[in-house]
């Protein structure tokens, strides 16, 4: 006989009164127990004697039924849940569902803005207080996007090269050098509209920044930049120059690998550029390329969509 209701709600209890556990979460539970009872009773198995095949047909019975797989996930803690606390009374000898993984999630796209949407974005000149931190905001937002700098490879830029420098930018070969990830080092050409504003901001550097500073960017007070700043003034140039998204710098660095791949298709290039250790990395923008193209397609295709109302 399948236990009955008033069992599984014990475990609720226990939840409830021993672990605490928030209102919202004792609800998800008590919906993936019930769950666990239908699926035992529609295979006619007593639930103290399921094992691990049973708990199989159950999950994927739930993936039939549409759920995604963070619901899944949470079915399976309140399922793996009440076999420990059972096998801690000494009811189960065995937890069916240990060893068990809810399907992965697929990984969301990384976000990247138009081409339109980028160059208007490093063309908007902020309005600032100060004149040389709207020079400095441009020269960010060109590098950003022009090179597809990583915050901390952007913040980390000093004014000069060094055995102590994470970082530079030679502006006479028109080429940046970083310091990335796992310590590796590399070096990417400067555009010229990045290499104007740079020289811009340069020029009007001295007026915030000591002379034993040695950080490329500078706040108000004269300081390295910290990457929460880079944050907020990138939002709010971005929010100035009328963008529709909210606009976080790795966004710019997206933008910059979408539209290399989009006009180059080198694949390997991309990834040398952006610093991957690996090429699995980088691939994620082939999809985003073909995101892009789709919406080309659909867009001017005269094929591509049925007309509303068009009969079958």
């Amino acid at each position: 006989m399948v236990e009955r209701a008033a069992e599984l709600q014990a475990f609720i209890d226990h939840l409830r009164v021993e672990r605490r556990l928030a209102e919202r979460t004792l609800a998800m539970y008590g919906e993936a127990l019930a769950w666990l009872q239908a699926g035992a009773l529609a295979a006619g198995v007593e639930l103290r004697a399921a094992q691990p095949h049973h708990v199989r047909a159950w999950v994927a019975a739930l993936r039939g039924r549409g759920l995604g797989p963070r619901s899944i996930a949470i079915a399976l803690a309140a399922w793996r849940g009440l076999y420990r606390w059972w096998g801690r009374q000494g009811l189960v000898a065995a937890n069916p569902v240990e060893g068990i993984r809810p399907p992965k999630a697929p990984k969301p796209l990384p976000k990247a803005l138009s081409v339109e949407q980028a160059v208007a974005l490093a063309e908007h000149h902020t309005e600032h207080t100060a004149p040389a931190l709207a020079l400095r905001d441009q020269a960010i937002t060109e590098l950003l996007y022009g090179c597809g700098l990583r915050v901390a490879e952007l913040t980390g830029l000093d004014l000069l090269a060094g055995t102590a420098a994470r970082g530079w930018v030679d502006l006479a070969d028109a080429t940046v050098h970083v310091l990335g990830k796992g310590g590796k080092r590399r070096s990417l050409p400067v555009g010229r509209a990045a290499l104007a504003a740079l020289q811009a901001w340069l020029a009007q550097r001295g007026t915030l920044a000591g002379s034993s500073e040695p950080a490329l960017f500078v706040s108000r007070l004269g300081t390295r930049l910290c990457a929460n700043q880079l944050r907020n003034r990138l939002k709010a140039q971005a929010q100035q120059a009328g963008l529709p998204t909210h606009v976080h710098p790795h966004m710019l660095r997206h933008s910059y690998a979408s539209h290399l791949l989009q006009s180059s298709g080198d694949l390997r290039a991309v990834q040398e550029l952006l610093g991957h250790a690996s090429i699995t990395t980088t691939q994620v923008y082939t999809k985003l390329d073909h995101q892009h193209l789709a919406k080309v397609y659909d867009a001017s295709h005269p094929r591509a969509r049925r007309k509303q109302g068009a009969g079958d």
